[in-house]
This record gives structure tokens, sequence and C-alpha cells, in this order.
């Protein structure tokens, strides 16, 4: 036989839990109306990012492509870009952008100052804090037309962030061969106030002949970039900062005319 006492304190805890049972998801005005919780809104199908950034190098992958070397902004160049992300749901997204190289440099083969453009496609995959994308981009300049395939994998643990990137160079950019670079990178990153500090790390091997020179170890980087969001323009404006160090190896590069330079970027992004 159960005890008096037990049975009442089981009968209470019971009304209890049925209670809350009865008003889970809801909330109590001072009247004692239940009101139901402020639905939340849907996240966007599109989200994007616009960038206006003006460069003093243009490093491809170590390569010095327009020869600055330690003439630190004589031969700099704009570059904008945007890329569009569309959420299949399920952690996937597709994803879709441009860049275009715009300077004075040399006589333009596509129109007046754009000395090449860039387009892309892909497909990412995102879960927790790992992310995976895999990119087609055809990349053209002068008279020819060169096709990449990038697959890269990171880790945003919000200490060092390390990532690897499978730089594939598929067809096209004679007279250099096709092939593979491989980049290993961290990035850690903190905040001082508003501003978004970033210390990106890269080591990068290529295949012979990828850069018209020697296979293995390629090159090296170290710098800062930092972020400051722009308050008085509408949306997510922010104006971005850089300087990159770079160490390259002259056997892999023969045409860098330096092996080592120091680069810089200044612009402006949106985030929609």
């Amino acid at each position: 036989m159960k005890h008096p006492k037990f049975t009442a304190v089981s009968s209470l805890a019971a009304l209890a839990l049925g209670s809350i049972a009865a008003t889970a998801g809801t909330t109590t005005t001072p009247t004692g109306k239940m009101v139901a919780p402020a639905p939340t809104a849907p996240a966007p199908v599109v989200t994007g990012t616009l960038n206006l950034n003006y460069n003093t190098h243009f490093i491809s992958y170590g390569q010095d492509i327009w020869n600055a070397g330690t003439d630190f902004g004589d031969k700099g160049t704009f570059n904008p870009s945007i890329e569009l992300a569309f959420d299949l749901g399920g952690g996937f997204k597709a994803l879709l952008g441009t860049w275009w190289d715009v300077n004075s440099n040399a006589d333009s083969n596509i129109g007046d100052a754009v000395q090449e453009v860039d387009v892309w496609t892909g497909l990412g995959y995102s879960t927790g804090a790992w992310s995976f994308t895999l990119m087609y981009q055809e990349w053209m300049y002068a008279s020819q037309s060169e096709r990449i395939v990038d697959f890269k994998i990171a880790y945003a643990d919000g200490l060092i962030n390390p990532s690897l990137m499978l730089h594939g160079r598929v067809d096209g950019a004679e007279p250099f061969d096709t092939g593979l670079v491989t980049v290993l990178g961290i990035a850690p990153g903190t905040k001082a106030g508003s501003v978004s500090l970033s210390f990106p790390i890269q080591v990068a091997a290529d295949t012979e002949g990828y850069h018209g020179g020697d296979g293995g170890f390629s090159f090296a980087s170290a710098g800062i970039t930092a972020s400051v969001p722009i308050a008085f323009l509408p949306g997510k404006w922010a104006l971005n900062a850089g300087l990159t160090y770079y160490h390259t190896e002259g056997s892999v590069f023969p045409t860098n005319v330096d092996e080592d330079f120091l680069t810089g970027s200044i612009g402006l992004g949106l985030s929609f």
C-alpha cells in the first residue's frame, strides 16, 4: 500500500507536469493569457558577397602575374568580384561567381583595361564546423582560357581555422603544364572592438611544370587582414585591408622577378 503522503506528492507532481506540457511553446502575458512565440524569419534562399578591391600585386598561387616584385603598388590592379550562394537544404549550397582583373599594365585582348575575367560554379556542403567546396572555374585572359577544378576542406574551429586546398589545372595556360597546387593554411582570428582581425598563413607545393619550373615546395606566405563595418552605409558593408608577405621558390617560379615581396590590398565588401 502506498503511503498517503507519497500519494499526495505524486499527484501534485503529475498536475505540475501536465500544466507544463499544456503550456510548452507559449508565454504568459500580465493578464494571464497564453501567447504563442513570434515566428522566426526563414533563412534566405540566396546570399552573396560583393568585393571591390585594389591590390598592389596580382598573385596567383605564388606567381607574380604582373612582375611587380618589390615595387610596392607600381603595377596595382582593381579586382571586383561577386559570388552568390543558393541554399539547397541539408547543408548544401550551389555557388556562382565572377572575378575581374582591371588595370593598364598591358594591352588588353578583352577590352579597355579588362585583362582577365574568371567565372566559376560549384557545390558546397557544411556540417558543424566543417565545410567542403568543389568548384569548376574558367579563367579567361589574353587569347586563351584556363580551366581549373578546386577542392577545399576547411574547419572553422574559432582558434586556428585550418584548411586544405587542392587547386588543379586541367586545361589551358600554355606554355605551363596541367597539374596540381596543394595549399595548407591556417587563419587565426580575433576581434578588437568592432574590428575583425585575421592572420592567414599558407604553405604550398606544386607539381613539376605547373608554374614553368620545378616541382616541390613553391611558396609560403603570412599576412594580416582587418575588416571594419561601415555603419553609415545601408546594408552590411565593411572596409577591408591587408598586408601579405610572400617567400617563393625561384626554381618553381622562373618568371617571378623577385623571390620575396610584400603585397597589400584595400577595398569595400558587401554581404547580403
